[in-house]
This record gives C-alpha cells, sequence and structure tokens, in this order.
C-alpha cells in the first residue's frame, strides 16, 4: 500500500504509545522500499534495506512496532529469538530457519488470497458434498427427505450444528525431529500414491471449512503459490530479532554456556548481508529483506557487537521508559487499550465495567512508580496491575446475575491494594 511516512505514523499512533524516534525510523525504512519499487531494475538491485536496531527496556514496544508494521503492508513477518540459535557445530536451530520461517508465513499468505479468489467457483461443489452428507445422515431416522428442502436449509444456516459424516484427505501429523524441524512423514511420499481419505464425523459448519479447503488446493496451481510467495518474501519480508544483546559477549570459559555467542553473530552476518538459503519452496535470497533487531542492552552495548554486524545495522534507535502520562494513554488511547480488553472480557459475564478518570491516574502512577522502584517491565506492568485490581469481580462474575454496573474509581484502585497486606506487592501477578 501507498502509504507516505507521516501515515504510517498516524497508523502506529493508533495502536503505540510514544517512541516517536522508532516509528519514525520504520516509517521511512517501508517508504523507502515503495520508493525502490518504482526504480529501473538496474538502479533497484543497487539499493539494499538499511536495517534497524532497537534499544530500549522490555515492554516499551518495539516488537508492536515491527509487528503492526508488516501488518499494515501486509508484509511477511516472522519474530525470532537470538538466544534461540547456536552456532554450526552445536546442538540446537540454525540461523538459516528465520528465513525458512519468513518463506512459510508468505506461503500460507499468498495461498489463503489465492484460496479466497476461488472460493466462489468451488463453494457449489462443497455445498453438494454437504447436501449428501446431511441426506444420508437424515434418511436414519426419517424416510421422507427432499434434497430441494435440505439446500434452503443449509443456505438458511439450519443445519450449522448438525453432525454429519464426510471423507475427508488424511493429513499425516508432522513428527518433530532433532534441531526443532518438522519432518511431515506424508509429504515425502507425494505423488507415488493416491492420497487417502477418512471419514470423519463433525458439524456442518466445520465440514464447509474442511471440504473448502480440500477443493480450493485442487484448483490453486501450487507451484505459482510458491513463486510468488519466495517473492514476496524476498522483496517485502521482515525479521524481527529480538533479544540481540543476549548473544553479545565473548566467553572466556570453553565450557561455557555462552561459548558460541560470537560464533551466532557471524553467522546472521551473512543472512543480513544478503545470500541464498535454500528451502522446500525454492532458493531465496536475502538482500532486500528487512532486518530489525532489538534489545535491552543494559549489560552489554550495541558497540560490542561484531564490527561487521554493527556495519549491517546503520539505522540505531533509543525508545524510552514509559512515564505516568505514557501509561494513562496506553489505559484509553490505542484500539485494543487494556482497559477495553477487560471491559470487554468482563461483558460476557454481565458485568458493565466503568473506569473514571481519576482511576486511571491512580492505576498509571502504581505502573510509573513500581517501574522505577523495581524491574522496569513496561507496558507489561499495567496487566499486572490490572489483573490484581479485577482479581475479586473476575473471580465472582459468573453471568447468572443481570447486567450490574461496576465503576472503578481512585478509592476502589487505593483500597484495593491498601488491603493486599498494606503493601505493593505484585510479585504473584507478575507474568
Amino acid at each position: 500500500m501507498n502509504y507516505t511516512p507521516k501515515q504510517i505514523v498516524n497508523e502506529l499512533d493508533k495502536y503505540i504509545v510514544g517512541q516517536s524516534k522508532a516509528k519514525r525510523a520504520v516509517a521511512v525504512a517501508l517508504r523507502n522500499r515503495y520508493r525502490r519499487s518504482h526504480l529501473p531494475a538496474e538502479i533497484r538491485d543497487e539499493i539494499t534495506p538499511k536495517n534497524i536496531v532497537m534499544r530500549g527496556p522490555t515492554g516499551v514496544g518495539k516488537t508492536e512496532i515491527a509487528r503492526r508494521l508488516a501488518k499494515l503492508v501486509g508484509a511477511p513477518f516472522v519474530k525470532v529469538e537470538a538466544t534461540k540459535y547456536t552456532e554450526v557445530g552445536y546442538v540446537g536451530r540454525d540461523v538459516e530457519s528465520m528465513v525458512r520461517d519468513l518463506v512459510e508465513v508468505a506461503v500460507r499468505m499468498v495461498k489463503d488470497q489465492k484460496k479466497k479468489e476461488v472460493e466462489n467457483k468451488v463453494m457449489p461443489i462443497v455445498e453438494n458434498k454437504l447436501i449428501d452428507a446431511i441426506y444420508q445422515n437424515r434418511r436414519v431416522t426419517t424416510v421422507e427427505v427432499k434434497r430441494e428442502d435440505l439446500e434452503s436449509e443449509l443456505h438458511s444456516g439450519k443445519c450449522e450444528d448438525e453432525i454429519v459424516e464426510v471423507s475427508v484427505l488424511d493429513n499425516p501429523k508432522p513428527i518433530m525431529a532433532f534441531g526443532g524441524n518438522e519432518i511431515n512423514l506424508g509429504s515425502m511420499f507425494d505423488g507415488l500414491q493416491p492420497p487417502k481419505h477418512k471419514k470423519k464425523k463433525m458439524s456442518v459448519r466445520h465440514a464447509r471449512d474442511l471440504l473448502l479447503q480440500e477443493e480450493t488446493e485442487k484448483v490453486i496451481d501450487m507451484d505459482n503459490v510458491n513463486e510468488e510467495a519466495i517473492s514476496l518474501a524476498e522483496e517485502q519480508g521482515i525479521i524481527f530479532i529480538d533479544e540481540i544483546d543476549k548473544i553479545i559477549g565473548k566467553s572466556q570459559a570453553t565450557n561455557s554456556a555462552d561459548v558460541s555467542r560470537e560464533g551466532v553473530q557471524r553467522d546472521i552476518l551473512p543472512i543480513v548481508e544478503g545470500s541464498t538459503v535454500p528451502t522446500k519452496y525454492g532458493n531465496v535470497k536475502t538482500d532486500f529483506i528487512l532486518f530489525i533487531a532489538a534489545g535491552a542492552f543494559h549489560v552489554a552495548k550495541m558497540e560490542d557487537m561484531i564490527p561487521e554486524l554493527q556495519g549491517r545495522f546503520p539505522i540505531r534507535v533509543e525508545l524510552e521508559s514509559l512515564t505516568q502520562k505514557d501509561f494513562k494513554k496506553i489505559l484509553t488511547a490505542p484500539k485494543n487499550a487494556v482497559t477495553l480488553q477487560y471491559a470487554n472480557l468482563l461483558k460476557v459475564d454481565n458485568i458493565d465495567l466503568e473506569f473514571k478518570d481519576d482511576a486511571l491516574d491512580e492505576i498509571a502512577t502504581l505502573a510509573a512508580n513500581e517501574n522505577e522502584t523495581s524491574e522496569d517491565l513496561g507496558a507489561r506492568r499495567l496487566h499486572t496491575i490490572m489483573e490484581a485490581l479485577l482479581e475479586d469481580i473476575s473471580f465472582n462474575a459468573t453471568g447468572e446475575h443481570p447486567m450490574t454496573k461496576v465503576v472503578i474509581d481512585r478509592e476502589y484502585v487505593q483500597k484495593t491494594f491498601k488491603d493486599k497486606n498494606q503493601k505493593f506487592d505484585l510479585k504473584k501477578y507478575v507474568l
């Protein structure tokens, strides 16, 4: 989509409070992709993304900025933990698996798009199979059954919960192999034998989804899907490498668990620089994938990364700790504000939850103070406080009573935490 940097920042503001520097950096990086796509091929191939490294405490929005950015433009996105990878020669995941994960996401995205395009084409086939299943099911108990009546019932949604028996593909489940990679034994013998079907009993609603998936896959050309997915991953993919500060530092002891830290950095380097990674869908070039790294950098510093890796992350962004004002905005401003989440959850059990402005001030103050006096958990501290604050209400709400309005004000907040042993001790609630 053609978003200007200002529009990108405005969209991110709907979900993430503050951190304007980080938002501007990712907005420019995304816009540069759009600019690059409009250049002649000989110039376009010379322009690579300017990768970003973010430094800031946990819970301030590093991951959310990257995730929302990818969702905004429909780009393939994966979040990986740098600590999950080990140097070549050690047991564990190799760094190339992050690219394979990205391609898997891209394949799923393209496949879903293709399925939507052919849904209307295959729906009549699916409906015929459902009508046959309903017909056979009702013949057991009813003598007179007309297919015309069943068709109208199916279209009107009257038999969504009826249990029917349908024949579906028998897909073998993946088996976990060494190193965390999954192997589907059934896929190893594709084409050597006809696909197996098995009969299963399920609701019409569930059967429709399975049959629709099966029929759309018959129509879709998977070779085209794979080609489009590889191109999508190469040109628009975003890989978010979290906890990159945890692989910084040289170990002096050969038997230390950190012995392969610098080796992991060196293994990541060619991926970020630009290399070709083989996947089961084809070779993937990483030259134009956007890499965003992040970490708290409490112990290690950005400058402690190996120089070659530092050079591949030219844009460095500092994310600030959240203030009392930031916490109050987080409670109300975002579309997915935490107060709205709890209000919607409790409404299911007939609790109409309302937060007064002075209560929000008190909660924000508690969160800011607790982050200063103990570990800085960022916005995650709010979940800790909210769980403690609403524990009694959530426990006693049953849904068997009429809609009840519950007002949360400053007095309620203060009394709740005063009753907890006269101390704001939330250790048992920490996520």
